[in-house]
C-alpha cells in the first residue's frame, strides 16, 4: 500500500507539471498568433510519375539484369520520341474529399477548385474520390456549390466513388457528369433525419423548472430540456419536409434520368443494385478508372494542405507528448502485480 501511495503521488506531480506546461506553451502561441490568419500551400503530384515508378519497381524485382538493361533501352528510346512530339494530352485534376459529418475538408476543396479553374478547359477533365455518409445540411450544401462551379465552367466533372456516398455524400456525387461507383459501395439515403434527446420529465422529477423564452413564434420548435409541444413538433416535421423537398430537387436538377420519389425515401443501395436505379452510371473502382485515363492523358493530383497555426502546432504537440506520457504511466504499472 505504501509503494501505492508513492506511486499516486508520483503521478499526480508529473500530470500537473505537464499540464502546467501544456497551459503555458498554448498561451505563449495564442500570443503569438494573435492577428495572423492560418494559410496553406497548394500541393501538386504528377499520377502519372507515381504509376510509372510503381511499375518500375515491380520490373526491378522480377527481371534479370539483361533484361531490365534491355528495357530501359527501349524505354529511354520511346520516351525521346515523346519529347519530341508536342505534348497535346488531355489532362485530369484529381481531387479527394473524405467526408465527416461537417465537411470539414470544403475548407481545402474550395481551394483546389479555385486552382484548377484559372487553368481548365472544357478539354480537361476533373475527378473527384468521394467518400462520404453524409452530414450537416448547410455544410454539404456549400461543399456542393462548389463542385457545381465545375460545372458551370464547362468541364468535365467525373465522380468516383469506392467506399460510401450517402446522403450529403450523394448530393455532391450527383453534380457529377459521371457517376463511376466500386460494386459494394455504398449510394442513396436521399433523405433527412433529426434526432435529439427530451429530459423534461427528468427535470420535472426532480422539481426542477427550465425556462424557455422566445421571441417569434417559430424561434425554438423542439428542445432538449424543455416541454415540447404538438404543435413544435409538427412545425418541426414541416421544416424537415422543406428541406427533403429541396434536397430531391438539387438531385433532379442534376440527375434528371432518375426516378426522384423511388429512390428519395432515405434508402441505401451498393453499387451493383445503384447500376439499375440509375444513381451512378458505371461499375468500377477509382484505381482501375485513374489507371486507364493515365495511358492516355496528363493525371495532376491537387491538395491544398492547410498550414496549421503556431497555437495548434504546439496544442498538437503537448496533447502527443501528454499521450506518450500516460501511455508509458499505464505500461509501467500494469507491469506491476497486486495482491
Amino acid at each position: 500500500m505504501e509503494f501505492l501511495a508513492e506511486y499516486a503521488s508520483f503521478l499526480a506531480k508529473t500530470v500537473t507539471l505537464v499540464v502546467a506546461i501544456i497551459v503555458v506553451l498554448v498561451a505563449l502561441a495564442a500570443l503569438r498568433g494573435k492577428g495572423r490568419r492560418s494559410t496553406g500551400q497548394l500541393q501538386v503530384i504528377k499520377m502519372n510519375d507515381f504509376y510509372k515508378g510503381l511499375r518500375e519497381r515491380l520490373e526491378q524485382s522480377l527481371l534479370s539484369k539483361g533484361q531490365l538493361k534491355s528495357l530501359r533501352k527501349q524505354t529511354g528510346k520511346a520516351d525521346k520520341k515523346l519529347k519530341k512530339q508536342p505534348d497535346d494530352k488531355p489532362r485530369v485534376f484529381v481531387l479527394d474529399f473524405d467526408g465527416d459529418i461537417k465537411a470539414s475538408a470544403t475548407e481545402s476543396l474550395r481551394h483546389e477548385i479555385t486552382a484548377l479553374l484559372t487553368l481548365a478547359t472544357p478539354a480537361d477533365e476533373v475527378v473527384l474520390r468521394l467518400e462520404s455518409g453524409g452530414g450537416m445540411v448547410h455544410s454539404y450544401g456549400l461543399a456542393s456549390s462548389q463542385l457545381a462551379r465545375i460545372r458551370q465552367a464547362g468541364i468535365p466533372l467525373t465522380v468516383c466513388i469506392d467506399k460510401v456516398a450517402a446522403s450529403g455524400g450523394y448530393m455532391m456525387a450527383c453534380i457529377g457528369a459521371k457517376i463511376i461507383s466500386a460494386p459494394f459501395a455504398i449510394l442513396g439515403s436521399i433523405g433527412v433525419v433529426a434526432q435529439l434527446p427530451n429530459v423534461n420529465r427528468l427535470l420535472k422529477k426532480h422539481d426542477i423548472d427550465y425556462e424557455v423564452l422566445t421571441a417569434g413564434e417559430y424561434k425554438r420548435t423542439l428542445t432538449v430540456f424543455g416541454e415540447n409541444t404538438e404543435k413544435g413538433r409538427e412545425k418541426f416535421q414541416q421544416d424537415l419536409d422543406i428541406t427533403h423537398q429541396l434536397f430531391k430537387n438539387f438531385v433532379s436538377q442534376y440527375r434528371p434520368q432518375l426516378a426522384i420519389d423511388e429512390v428519395a425515401t432515405g434508402e441505401v443501395w451498393l453499387g451493383v443494385a445503384a447500376v439499375e436505379k440509375q444513381l451512378v452510371d458505371e461499375l468500377k473502382t477509382s484505381d482501375e478508372y485513374l489507371c486507364e485515363r493515365a495511358q492516355t492523358a496528363q493525371l495532376y493530383h491537387l491538395h491544398y494542405a492547410q498550414r496549421k497555426s503556431l497555437q495548434e502546432r504546439v496544442g498538437l504537440a503537448a496533447s502527443t507528448s501528454a499521450e506518450h506520457l500516460v501511455d508509458s504511466v499505464w505500461k509501467r504499472v500494469s507491469q506491476q502485480r497486486f495482491w
